[in-house]
């Protein structure tokens, strides 16, 4: 095994692993990523001007949730904890992702193609979580935005047909698969032999975490809270695809 002393995070873009002592004064102010707030803000301000208030507000409250995401110390700590990383994956993945999909145009969701969008997100959120390409997104900063903007797209394309399509029972099952496929990597991240992700080796210890005891809470979180968007999407829509007249999707 490669020591896990030999990991550098010289180019990570959260930075060095926080300690406890550090982490509350480690908000992350990159101006590249500053001004690409700035533009996304700007940019939905324009779109969403004449958008229901529902859309409008969905799309405020996702680029908030993501700029505390990369911005506040969550960043910083991610780089310490897998736990840390999962839970930041899950809120990106499962809270900004959806309203993503709430702000976007509802025609466009309506007839989507659910099976590619879970296939893309399935292969993405495995893709990441493999120990090779997970330990690649701390060595530069391109392949940490490759890494988030794939599982933000992907998943709000999921989102967009799950919350929107007119076949209730599709984005039901949808739903269904994708809850299943996420609780199975959890499984497999919490009952296995040993930790599994090099970048956290030497960095666990200060937060009262073994290696194998983080990987287990991420799997843990990625198992069970992970999953309870999903479950809420399969009982919503199954119903509404089991009642004689169907309700439309929410608009």
């Amino acid at each position: 095994m490669i020591p896990a002393s030999s990991f550098s995070f010289d180019m990570s873009f959260c930075g060095p692993p926080p300690t406890l002592a550090t982490l509350w004064g480690r908000w992350n102010l990159d101006p590249f990523m500053l001004i690409a707030l700035a533009l996304v803000a700007a940019l939905a301000a324009i779109s969403l001007r004449t958008a229901s208030r529902q859309r409008q507000l969905a799309g405020g409250a996702s680029w908030a949730l993501a700029a505390t995401l990369f911005g506040s110390p969550l960043c910083a700590l991610t780089v310490a904890l897998f736990s840390a990383r999962v839970g930041h994956h899950i809120l990106l993945t499962m809270v900004v992702a959806p309203l993503l999909a709430l702000a976007l145009p509802p025609e466009r969701g309506r007839r989507a193609k659910l099976f590619p969008a879970l296939l893309v997100s399935t292969v993405a959120l495995w893709l990441w979580h493999a120990p090779d390409f997970y330990a690649a997104a701390f060595t530069h900063p391109a392949i940490y935005w490759a890494m988030q903007v794939s599982l933000l797209l992907a998943f709000t394309w999921l989102w967009l047909g799950m919350l929107r399509a007119d076949n209730a029972m599709a984005a039901g099952l949808t739903a269904l698969s994708g809850a299943i496929q996420m609780g199975f990597l959890g499984a497999l991240l919490v009952f296995a032999s040993g930790p599994l992700y090099l970048p956290h080796l030497a960095t666990t210890l200060a937060f009262g975490f073994s290696p194998i005891e983080d990987q287990q809470l991420g799997g843990l979180i990625m198992w069970v809270p992970a999953n309870l968007p999903l479950l809420g999407v399969v009982i919503w829509r199954l119903v509404d695809a089991l009642r004689p007249e169907r309700r439309p999707a929410v608009q």
